[in-house]
């Protein structure tokens, strides 16, 4: 394996693959839709404010087609800049995450200049040796919780740059350290119980309690996290084994040399008693980033404003001196401007489509689909809907707006509960965005992590191949429950 690995000067030029990278997929994508509006037809429902939900809902049986809105080269060019906000109403659309992403990096760029996190992964391998693998169902139930209750996700991008140089020194490779993340959150969000982003706001729209299929979700939830765990930590085994069975063993250097960073050379190094204090304080710091977003509301901005005053704080505890301390602020957030620029094209996206007017027209036409099938056929259709449509609105709240109106209505006529349809919502909703490139956490976590895209894929298509029977049959008992 040592010719196949051979590393260059550059670690970068190591990770480079012939695949497009993120931000051609993305803008490729962006053409795609701007080419799609032009084909399919303009059409929109009537809007109408439900309280429950908080927001203007769609009204069944109001569709019309409306003077079409074909999107040009002008707005082509335009959509990655009103991915951030609208360049006409300057209302935010996702600076805000863009901006969480920075003061992230910032935030890891003081930590990392410690020398805390570095030495602590020494200190932790050293404890957990011979007992690795238990880090990965742990981790991943913590993260399956998180997107179960509140719909952990882009909240998962602060945990990336942290956990991969663990998992990397423990003897696995990068993959292993994103799938535990995002994978973990992932079938949290899929198995959603009480996500007040996806059950909750489905539910309302669909104008059932929110406890209604919570049995089913819970079985969706245990069955696909143990799923899950099991074929991450079967993959993490045989890569330590045999690195050469990496889906990226030809960046397994060049991963090595990016996240450890000289770790390697740290021999018998025991925390200082300032280090031992700031991980406290980088450890608090996610606990009441945590705290904030499921019990007080908080996000983005109040994110990246703790994550600011953290870095603050650690600086002055470890004693950097100013042109330190924002030396390594800004150098952690140049470290992550490029996902910062990801999030922005992956909504520009969503603002394309929007702007063209055909979320609608998709919309209505899975309304006529569906009309006057069985029960079986009714729902499991419904499932492969919602996952086309995931895919243009990869947004759990956003999705389950635009589509429950609409859809959960017409499980009365196929003599299906309308909590069964919010289920399959939200297992389509999941499933998706563990591979969808207009998700910003997807395109965004793989950023950070240094794994292409394509080899993203190679990794994780068979999962999805089981939990796609897993669901299939899990929603299809449910039918004749």
């Amino acid at each position: 394996m040592s010719e196949e690995k051979s590393a260059s000067a550059n670690p970068e030029d190591d990770l480079a693959t012939r695949f497009p990278t993120a931000y051609t997929i993305l803008f490729l994508l962006i053409i795609l839709v701007a080419a799609l509006t032009w084909i399919i037809p303009a059409g929109q429902y009537e809007r109408a404010m439900n309280e429950e939900v908080g927001r203007e809902v769609a009204v069944p049986g109001t569709y019309e087609t409306v003077e079409p809105n074909p999107q040009g080269f002008v707005d082509v060019m335009l959509a990655p800049t009103a991915g951030f906000y609208d360049p006409d109403s300057y209302v935010a659309n996702a600076i805000d995450v863009a901006l969480f992403v920075l003061f992230l990096g910032g935030f890891l760029g003081v930590m990392n200049a410690t020398g805390a996190i570095d030495t602590g992964i020494r200190s932790a391998m050293h404890r957990l040796e011979g007992r690795e693998i238990w880090m990965i169902p742990i981790l991943m139930t913590l993260f399956a919780l998180g997107g179960t209750t509140y719909g952990m996700a882009e909240e998962t991008l602060a945990f990336y740059a942290i956990l991969i140089p663990v998992i990397i020194s423990a003897g696995y490779d990068a993959v292993t350290g994103v799938a535990i993340i995002l994978v973990g959150a992932g079938i949290g969000v899929l198995g959603s119980t009480i996500n007040p982003f996806a059950t909750v706001i489905a539910s309302n729209a669909a104008e059932i309690p929110f406890t209604d299929g919570i049995v089913l979700r819970f079985v969706l939830l245990v069955g696909g996290l143990i799923i899950c765990a099991a074929y991450v930590m079967r993959y993490a085994r045989r890569v330590k084994a045999d690195p050469s069975r990496s889906v990226v063993a030809r960046q397994w250097d060049a991963h090595r040399k990016l996240f450890l960073q000289g770790h390697d050379e740290l021999e018998n190094v025991e925390l200082t008693g300032t280090q031992k204090v700031a991980l406290i304080i980088f450890a608090l710091t996610f606990v009441v980033m945590i705290w904030g977003v499921s019990s007080q509301g908080w996000w983005m901005a109040r994110m990246g404003a703790l994550f600011f005053g953290a870095a603050i704080v650690i600086g002055i505890i470890a004693r950097l001196g100013e042109k330190k301390l924002t030396g390594s602020f800004v150098d952690g957030a140049r470290d992550l401007l490029g996902v910062a620029l990801v999030v922005g094209l992956a909504r520009g996206i969503v603002v394309i489509m929007e702007q063209g007017m055909i979320a609608d027209t998709i919309l209505h036409s899975a309304e006529t689909t569906l009309g006057g099938l069985p029960e079986l056929a009714f729902i499991n259709v419904m499932f492969w809907l919602e996952v086309g449509m995931s895919f243009f609105v990869p947004s759990s709240s956003g999705l389950a707006v635009l589509s429950m109106p609409i859809l959960a209505p017409l499980a009365d006529f196929a003599n299906v509960g309308r909590d069964l349809v919010v289920t399959a919502y939200q297992s389509a909703n999941g499933l998706v965005n563990l591979i969808n490139p207009t998700f910003a956490v997807v395109v965004g976590g793989l950023a950070i992590g240094r794994v292409s895209y394509d080899r993203w894929l190679v990794f994780i298509w068979p999962l999805l191949l089981i939990l796609t029977v897993f669901i299939t049959v899990v929603i299809s008992i449910g039918a004749f429950l």
